[in-house]
């Protein structure tokens, strides 16, 4: 019996030994898997990261969700969420230029779409805090040095601080190459003509710089040269003046005066006399020996879509011309105090050809007239919407308007005059599909041109006018032409009176929306009651004519505006 106790104390020993065994293999499994994460914190050796066993695609999906203000945050979390956020990244508005030429952009945000290079194309001299000038226009700022006394040392002085030809194109290749998928570009054309004007556009210093690097200076003794009426003998290449045009050297001939010259071995460099409206001068061209960075990108990004160029020519519009995909596009040559570029027909006619999905246009500081603007009218059928600052325009643009069969909206910003001999109005053609027709700043003193304006948008819906000089009544009252108008919106023109007003409100039959704001001459106690009936009928009815009045209005009982001796009481 002894025997058979001891034997069942041993078995009931080994169970409970080995059930103790069982839990503690329970218990450790257990820690090791989690209760659902399956997670063994001790054993990852990311520091107690739980996101590490999360993928890639469910993170991105998370980090996708949260708001942009903490996106930047987020990023700062390890290299895993860094590269994530990285890639979640598709617009970026560029500073340093070094950051794209490095290729460390690309890396960062491999999957971009949306590409703004302006501003990182002016690289800003150091210089000591408040010992330079900055000029901004337009988002884009420059410094200048004391001597920036005119607008041909200010142009200068942009021009230094611009990227050379060489770092464009190696950034922009680097750009084509490491995102196929980029949809939107803003960007700087620096490969531009150095002219030298009758007016000193680029001083003579310039070209002789240009010319000491490519051409050899002979003096006429040592060459042998005779006298003769269209060569000026000269000692010193300092003594040549490039702004005048010799007598008998022929138009557009690359001369340079070549009895005084030699010219060398150089295939890069084309040069050449024109003549402007501010008289004549040379003009030197940079020939490009091998494919330009914008015309990488137009070869390896087919899903272009929108394109802003700065400091466009002919030559650029040739070089994007391999984009088929267009259909936003910005072109801005010459800006006044900045930059003198322009582009013109030739370069209109090579956008026609090529951008057929254009939707929207935008053409600023071209020398383009009706060649370009009937030619992008003829072949881009899908354009609705056209923004002109017609400085630069030739007379007779606003005839080809009429080519535009789609146009629906037409914008006309900053033009001193629209045009300065159009086309009779009977001979003028009509944008029938024209809805909306917005007048920004635009000098409206010419009453032939802003007719002949009108007399091509005669089935236009909204009308708008902001800032327009020039505008009273006698001008004003040619709207009432226009009888399919729904919407007047005018803004900041001072000269228009309630009489004015009256005569176009009464006129328009079909007006239901009207928005009238800091006009000052249009006063509240000269409305006639007849007025008054026609603002009722109206569905949208804005009204802020007087600043004047606006102010009083708010101010009333605060005691703001009365003399001072009533106002500041003294103790």
């Amino acid at each position: 019996m002894q025997t058979r106790s001891r034997e069942r104390a041993s078995e009931l020993t080994r169970a409970r030994a080995s059930e103790r065994e069982r839990e503690v293999v329970v218990a450790t499994t257990m820690r090791g898997k989690g209760l659902g994460n399956k997670i063994d914190i001790t054993k990852t050796g990311s520091g107690g990261d739980l996101t590490s066993a999360l993928t890639d695609e469910i993170l991105t999906r998370i980090l996708r969700r949260l708001p942009p203000t903490s996106a930047i945050s987020n990023s700062l979390v390890c290299k895993r969420w860094m590269r994530l956020h990285g890639q979640l990244k598709l617009s970026i508005k560029l500073y340093d230029w070094y950051f794209l030429e490095s290729g460390r952009m690309t890396f960062r945000f491999p999957n971009l779409t949306d590409v703004d290079l302006t501003r990182a194309c002016i690289v800003m001299r150091r210089q000591h805090q408040g010992s330079c000038i900055l000029l901004t226009h337009q988002g884009l700022t420059v410094q200048l040095g004391f001597d920036a006394v005119d607008p041909a040392s200010i142009e200068r002085c942009i021009e230094e601080q611009q990227l050379s030809p060489a770092r464009l194109d190696k950034g922009l290749k680097i750009l084509a190459e490491s995102c196929p998928g980029l949809q939107r570009l803003c960007v700087f054309d620096v490969r531009h003509e150095a002219y030298v004007g009758g007016d000193g556009l680029y001083a003579n210093e310039v070209v002789k710089e240009i010319i000491d690097d490519h051409f050899e200076f002979i003096p006429p003794k040592d060459a042998g040269f005779k006298e003769r009426k269209d060569v000026k003998f000269v000692e010193s290449i300092d003594d040549v003046d490039f702004t005048s045009k010799l007598d008998g050297q022929q138009d557009g001939q690359a001369y340079l005066y070549s009895p005084m010259k030699k010219v060398t071995d150089v295939k890069d460099i084309e040069v050449s006399w024109t003549e402007t409206e501010h008289g004549g001068g040379i003009l030197i061209k940079t020939k490009p020996v091998a494919e330009t960075g914008i015309a990488s990108i137009a070869k390896s990004c087919p899903m272009l879509q929108e394109l802003e160029l700065y400091q466009c020519t002919d030559e650029t519009l040739k070089a994007v011309s391999a984009c088929a995909n267009l259909q936003i596009v910005r072109l801005v040559g010459s800006m006044t105090g900045f930059y003198h570029c322009t582009f013109t027909d030739v370069g209109l006619t090579i956008l026609s050809r090529t951008f057929r999905r254009l939707v929207s246009l935008e053409l600023s500081g071209c020398e383009a007239s009706y060649r370009g603007i009937s030619a992008i009218g003829k072949s881009c059928e899908m354009l609705e919407e056209l923004t002109l600052s017609n400085k630069g325009f030739h007379e007779g643009w606003l005839a080809a308007l009429s080519f535009l069969t789609c146009l629906k909206t037409l914008r006309l910003e900053g033009c001193k005059q629209i045009d300065r001999n159009p086309v009779a109005v009977h001979q003028l053609g009509r944008c029938k599909e024209l809805e909306r027709l917005q007048l920004v700043r635009c000098d409206l003193r010419d009453r032939v041109g802003f007719s002949a304006l009108l007399a091509v948008c005669l089935f236009v819906k909204e009308l708008e006018f902001q800032d327009c000089w020039g505008l009273d009544d006698d001008t004003f009252s040619l709207v009432a032409s226009c009888r399919r108008i729904r919407l007047l919106s005018l803004a900041g023109c001072s000269l228009i009176t309630v009489a004015g007003l009256s005569a176009v409100v009464q006129g328009c039959k079909d007006l239901q929306r009207l928005r009238v704001t800091f006009c000052d001459n249009i006063r509240d106690s000269e409305l006639t009651p007849a007025l008054h009936d026609r603002f009722a009928t109206l569905k949208e009815f804005t009204w802020r004519p007087d600043t004047k009045s606006v102010l009083a209005a708010g101010l009333a009982g605060t005691g703001v505006g009365q003399k001072g001796g009533r106002f500041f009481k003294r103790g």
